[in-house]
């Protein structure tokens, strides 16, 4: 984003609060000419009231001092109403914005959150935003007020000795040059800080996300020491910021000095030549005092606002992209699926280039119709059904639900009748009725109740310390692997959804784990159109069709039968996983039953 763009972005993100803000600036300008008015009742004091013989000056005083007291008063009266309205609006634009960001990223497709570290996201909805509250909306504020008061003292000193003024006016270029040039380096270096900081927070998701792995490889030492060299490669550049800024207000009040020297020097002699008065020229030292500290203001202030401009460009770096998929503006909304699809002509390269991931796919499947998906790895398997949830977009061809092209349809009415049981289970940090009525927020207890009764999820539901009620911990650790794909399956059962999706991941459970789920998805599978990515060939055996994929293409396809009577690619893998267990949601194991009535009951609904 170009500087130019800044204060169009600045204000778009304050133009709801735009009169809080007026309000609080104009609070602070009233604060800073009551702070001036102090130079005047100086000068008045001096020259009037302490002149020996002066018949005026004790009732002059008299005046001064009450009104002085009076007027500091409403000015802590107007103190108060700045820091609130000021506060108000940068706590009420940080939140918009921060729920704005989070809000964008859950609309960007599935590619951009593959190509983005977790971590990173997360530094820019919490670091950047919040970086933005402290340095943009106060930052703003904070700059008007002390613009106001350095205008303020301008003026004042001008009123009071021109000539003192314009001795003055010839070393504030310099100190805005040297505000300028400082803060654009700040900017630079605090967009790299931010970054740094980013790494950090991706770092520390990755190892403790998958803690587990780092022990068990025993990585600790390792990863420590991934997290030091992040650590200290933001501490440098940290230090960086830290030796710009240090450097910029010795400077400034270097060169303030220097100027206070030439008026003391100068003001001092039209003192005692007489042209000037002596609380005239002791108002005038303390202005030229006052204008410093809010030269000092302004460049530590112009400094953090190119910080915030710094997190700016990184949190429009989100905003600015467009989501790749979106409802076209003639979509329609998917009527009640019967569960008809199909591929036409798909081919999908990530990015739209290069070596294309899947080639020419061409798949009808009838409603009810359990097909499943098998090949070596990187054939293209879950590319495939990450097409079919619209994840993504075919970089040719097309897929047909009932007969609609998947591209006009309304997502939210296609989503809302899919099943989702992925191989690595999901579960929120929320309650185990929450999970379970995850997409269906209308769902009643007694709903609930029986999808978790279907998934064979019920009784250890009932064991936990709140039931229904128990809150699960991230990712649902405090439950087991079986445990948590069961809820996954209860979840799928209340959406009743036309069409299903199964990652298998029966591979890592005990065996009682697996005869509980495979029974759960015996129910869940009857009368569905269904797509199941198969790892183990043995529980597949009886799905109506098996597709075989091998570098993108559709190798081979049929039945169980079929593809090991032709002694191809399905044979070959069959073969070497011949020493597994047989199982699984459409194998012969006795606990299923699923070949019996799954499969009996395609197309009944």
């Amino acid at each position: 984003m170009t500087f130019g763009r800044a204060p169009q972005r600045i204000y778009g993100i304050i133009k709801p609060y735009w009169h809080y803000l007026a309000g609080g600036l104009l609070c602070a300008c009233v604060v800073s000419l009551a702070n001036l008015s102090l130079y005047w009742v100086m000068k008045e004091v001096v020259d009037k009231v302490l002149v020996p013989g002066s018949k005026s000056g004790a009732h002059l005083l008299n005046l001064l001092i009450p009104g002085l007291v009076l007027l500091f008063g409403l000015k802590g009266l107007f103190a108060y109403c700045q820091g609130y309205l000021l506060a108000f609006v940068g706590q009420r634009s940080t939140a918009d914005l921060r729920t704005r960001v989070y809000t964008h990223l859950q609309f960007l497709s599935i590619q951009f959150h593959d190509s983005k570290r977790v971590g990173e996201m997360v530094s820019r909805i919490t670091n950047d935003v919040s970086l933005l509250q402290n340095t943009l909306v106060n930052g703003v504020a904070e700059l008007v007020m002390q613009l106001v008061t350095l205008v303020g003292v301008v003026v004042m000193m001008f009123y009071l000795d021109w000539q003192l003024s314009l001795v003055t006016m010839v070393i504030m270029p310099i100190v805005g040059w040297v505000v300028a040039r400082g803060g654009e380096k700040l900017r630079s270096i605090t967009m790299a800080s931010q970054a740094k900081i980013a790494d950090i927070a991706s770092v520390l998701q990755e190892t403790l996300t998958g803690i587990r792995i780092v022990k068990a490889f025993n990585m600790e030492r390792k990863e420590i020491e991934r997290f030091s060299r992040e650590s200290e490669r933001s501490f440098q550049t940290n230090m960086k910021s830290a030796q710009v800024s240090a450097a910029i207000s010795p400077m400034v009040e270097f060169l303030s000095v220097l100027g206070m020297a030439f008026v003391l020097w100068f003001g001092g002699r039209q003192v005692l030549r007489g042209s000037l008065t002596l609380g005239a020229f002791m108002a005038f030292l303390g202005c030229v005092g006052s204008a410093s500290t809010p030269i000092g203001r302004i460049s530590a202030t112009y400094g953090a606002i190119q910080q915030g401009l710094g997190a700016l460009d990184r949190v429009s770096s989100i905003l600015d992209v467009e989501p790749e998929i979106m409802d076209a503006p003639d979509a329609i909304t998917l009527p009640r699926v019967k569960g008809f699809v199909e591929f036409r002509g798909v081919s999908f390269a990530y990015g739209g280039a290069g070596d294309g991931v899947l080639r020419d796919i061409n798949l009808k499947v009838k409603p009810g119709e359990v097909v499943a998906i098998v090949g070596p790895s990187g054939a293209g398997k879950t590319t495939l059904v990450n097409l079919l949830l619209r994840f993504y977009d075919p970089t040719s061809g097309a897929i047909y639900i009932d007969g609609y092209n998947l591209r006009k349809l309304r997502l939210d009415s296609f989503r809302r009748q899919v099943g989702l049981v992925p191989q690595d289970t999901v579960l929120f940090g929320m309650s185990v009725r929450d999970n379970i009525a995850y997409g269906k927020e209308d769902a009643t207890d007694e709903e609930i109740i029986a999808a978790a009764r279907a998934a064979n999820a019920h009784d250890f539901i009932m064991q936990l310390p709140e039931g229904y009620n128990t809150r699960l911990g991230e990712r649902g650790v405090s439950l087991s692997g079986g445990q948590k794909q069961r809820i996954a399956i209860a979840r799928a059962i209340l959406r009743d959804p036309r069409l299903l999706i199964f990652d298998e991941a029966t591979s890592s459970l005990d065996a009682e784990s697996e005869t509980l789920v495979q029974e759960a998805l015996s129910r869940l599978l009857r009368g569905r159109t269904t797509f199941i990515i198969a790892h183990r060939l043995s529980t597949i055996k009886n799905a109506h069709r098996i597709v075989v994929m091998e570098n993108g293409r559709i190798v081979e396809c049929g039945t169980h039968k079929e593809l090991v009577a032709k002694g191809g690619l399905y044979w070959r893998l069959y073969l070497a996983q011949s020493g597994e267990e047989n199982g699984g949601p459409l194998g012969h194991s006795a606990g299923l039953g699923i070949h019996h009535t799954a499969l009996a009951d395609r197309g009944s609904r």
